[in-house]
């Protein structure tokens, strides 16, 4: 599925540009010269919820295509949490990239299911190196291989697609385990601890 965002090439300073539905923004990388941009708030708002940091994404000016970018970095405002800027970055084709894939945890862990418990994700992302045709928006983690306290999932066991190389964390990495449900004596003694004297 193709994604495109529409923009207009911006003459005037960013914080003189914003509005609310004008995000200022600029697009840099493959040599070319940086360009400031104006793109619709609400447009963007909606195709990052898709997007991601991940996706190809194909850049219009105007009624001009101007190549894929990726989604660099966002700015957003500390009091509102609203976005105020975004940088994109030029992909060219040819060449390998990196960019930042998602992890996204499918199934159950039977352990859990079984003999309760809790799932521990230690990180929720990894760093990927591959040409921008191969670039997926996550990596699916299956928590159905977890059958007991002591299965562990690590970055080397995740089905990575073809073409593409994890680069961070390292392979040995944990991702996923199941924790067993404290008992009645180690939450008794935990309050003991914590309790004020």
């Amino acid at each position: 599925m193709a994604l495109k965002l529409s923009a207009a090439v911006r003459e005037i300073k960013g914080e003189k540009a914003r509005t609310k539905t004008v995000l200022p923004a600029v697009v840099y990388g493959m040599g070319g010269e940086a360009t400031s941009l104006t793109i619709n708030y609400d447009e963007f708002v909606k195709l990052y919820a898709e997007a991601g940091e991940a996706s190809l994404i194909d850049l219009f000016l105007g009624e001009k295509e101007d190549g894929k970018v990726l989604i660099q970095d966002i700015a957003y405002d500390p009091v509102s949490d609203r976005v105020v800027h975004v940088d994109l970055r030029r992909i060219d084709m040819n060449k390998e990239m990196t960019a930042t894939v998602e992890l996204r945890f499918i199934n159950e862990a039977p352990v859990i299911k079984e003999q309760g418990g809790t799932l521990m994700h230690a990180i929720s992302e990894v760093e990927v190196k591959c040409l921008p045709k191969d670039l997926v928006s996550h990596i699916d983690v299956d928590v159905a291989v977890l059958k007991t306290f002591d299965d562990v999932v690590k970055v080397k066991d995740l089905a990575v697609p073809a073409g593409i190389t994890i680069t961070s964390p390292n392979e040995e990495d944990l991702v996923a385990k199941a924790t067993p449900a404290m008992t009645e004596e180690e939450i008794k003694a935990m309050e003991a601890v914590s309790a004020p004297v």
